[in-house]
């Protein structure tokens, strides 16, 4: 394989999809294996329940744009979100009756993790463990929910402690990037925000395509640094701004009009894809894509 050969036939990489049309088609057909994607959010923008789902359609058949794989789940944030991974089971095995007959969650196995150290034990028996599932429905999807949880009080902000912390990023980042390599693996990492103050990155660098993030009226950027931002392939970054209804009346008192959250998903950087966004809801049974966001902006285009 040549650098003249990939230009002409590029790698195509199996993607994962998300259950909803809409949000493939933003992220260019789903979740890319091989690789790790991060989700970047604050709390409450729906990182979680898009790993929820994405661990159910990962068992879709390939030609429904699923893997038909099971699917490990490693959280770091407790408890579990059992009754909400129930939840959605049940629209899902609603949504796909010829396909299930059993119970989807029997194919996702979760993990509780409380360290770092705990991960990488974890990580280090994971590739026999992936190898044996490939008897039955193969591990083809990775979740770790969220790698900042384990960092935010376990080390101190010294030059010595933020060069180890750096060193551990990059051996949790390799394990997973040869597991991915080695079994065709889909990689998901959620990461939290911090609040920006000064120019975004290190000296005003700007890590990926947007300027500055946004959610909730903030300026935020993702945890961790620069350090981990090399370590991921994809960086997807949720949104969620509160707006007044619309449909209030001017005469009604501003302090009962009412405000709903607008969510959005934003490729920060990715080397399959380009600049985009879609504005997606949460529901009771998923995380769905809403279709005008796009056609507002083809729109603004034309």
């Amino acid at each position: 394989m040549t650098p003249e050969n990939l230009l002409l036939r590029p790698l195509i990489t199996q993607k994962c999809t998300l259950g909803c049309p809409v949000l493939d088609r933003c992220l260019g057909g789903g979740i890319p294996c091989n690789s790790i994607t991060e989700l970047v959010a604050e709390s409450g923008c729906g990182k979680t329940q898009i790993c929820l789902q994405l661990a159910l359609t990962a068992q879709l058949p390939i030609p429904l744009g699923g893997l038909s794989a099971s699917s490990i789940f490693i959280h770091t944030e407790f408890p579990f979100p059992s009754r909400r991974l129930h939840q959605l089971s049940l629209a899902f095995r609603s949504s796909h009756p010829p396909i299930f007959g059993g119970d989807p969650c029997d194919y996702i196995f979760v993990q509780g993790v409380h360290s770092v150290d705990q991960l990488l034990g974890i990580l280090t028996k994971m590739e026999q463990f992936v190898e044996n599932s490939r008897a039955q429905l193969p591990v083809r999807l990775i979740v770790i929910d969220s790698i900042a949880a384990l960092f935010r009080s376990e080390f101190d902000n010294t030059p010595v402690e933020l060069k180890r912390r750096s060193s551990l990023f990059f051996k949790i980042s390799g394990k997973l990037k040869s597991l991915a390599k080695r079994f065709g693996l889909a990689v998901v990492v959620t990461n939290q925000v911090v609040d920006l103050v000064g120019p975004e990155g290190i000296n005003g660098l700007r890590i990926g395509n947007l300027a500055s993030l946004c959610s909730s009226g903030r300026r935020v950027c993702p945890a961790l640094g620069l350090a981990w931002a090399n370590c991921v392939n994809s960086r997807l970054f949720l949104a969620r701004h509160e707006e007044v209804d619309k449909e209030e009346n001017e005469l009604v008192d501003v302090n009962l009009q009412s405000t709903r959250s607008r969510r959005r998903l934003h490729v920060v950087f990715a080397p399959h894809l380009p600049e985009s966004c879609c504005e997606f809801v949460i529901t009771r049974k998923g995380i769905f894509g809403v279709e005008r966001e796009q056609n507002a902006a083809k729109r603004n285009e034309a």
